[in-house]
């Protein structure tokens, strides 16, 4: 018997919305994380050859903006060479920060240093959320609620720290395209 043809519309290796989310929210946790970013993030891209496709904060916007949870969210599907691109630039900033995950991450810190940690993270992330994303959406208020947001929170740091280093870019990819994550 011949395989079935692909039923689906999109290319297989394309984002899914709940991907493309966590992209975003991976993407707002560097810029709880690092002050400068929004900055970071073009000056990255500008550093890795995609200067075309991000040439500024405001074309970089527009392509996060396809986060169905922002409050100015755009319709479609961002091409497979625009993930990518996201993608690689969230892997190199968490290179560049991932001493701070190691420090969030570690158990062998002392649990006030690392509360403080937390909660610094956890108050920097929440206000960009609110400031940016629609509070009327679950997955919203599910990050922002105080039990369930521990947990999302801790999520976001372990998929940052998963896409620094060798081969970063492809373990990150398949978390992001992974529809049961």
């Amino acid at each position: 018997m011949a395989d079935a043809p692909l039923t689906e519309s999109r290319s297989p290796s394309r984002l899914n919305r709940r991907g493309l989310e966590r992209l975003d929210l991976m993407l707002l946790s560097v810029e709880a994380l690092d002050l400068n970013g929004g900055e970071a993030m073009v000056f990255m891209a500008q550093q890795l050859g995609f200067g075309d496709l991000f040439p500024n904060r405001v074309e970089l916007w527009k392509r996060r903006c396809y986060n169905p949870l922002r409050l100015a969210c755009r319709r479609g599907e961002l091409s497979e060479t625009e993930t990518d691109a996201l993608i690689s630039v969230l892997c190199a900033l968490a290179e560049r920060i991932y001493p701070m995950l190691r420090q969030l991450l570690s158990s062998s810190e002392p649990d006030g240093v690392s509360i403080q940690r937390w909660e610094l993270f956890r108050q920097r992330l929440d206000e960009l959320v609110r400031e940016r994303l629609n509070p009327r959406r679950g997955g919203v208020q599910k990050l922002l609620d105080p039990e369930e947001g521990s947990r999302h929170r801790l999520q976001l740091v372990q998929g940052l720290a998963l896409g620094a280093g060798a081969g970063g870019f492809d373990r990150l990819k398949a978390s992001l395209m992974d529809a049961a994550a």
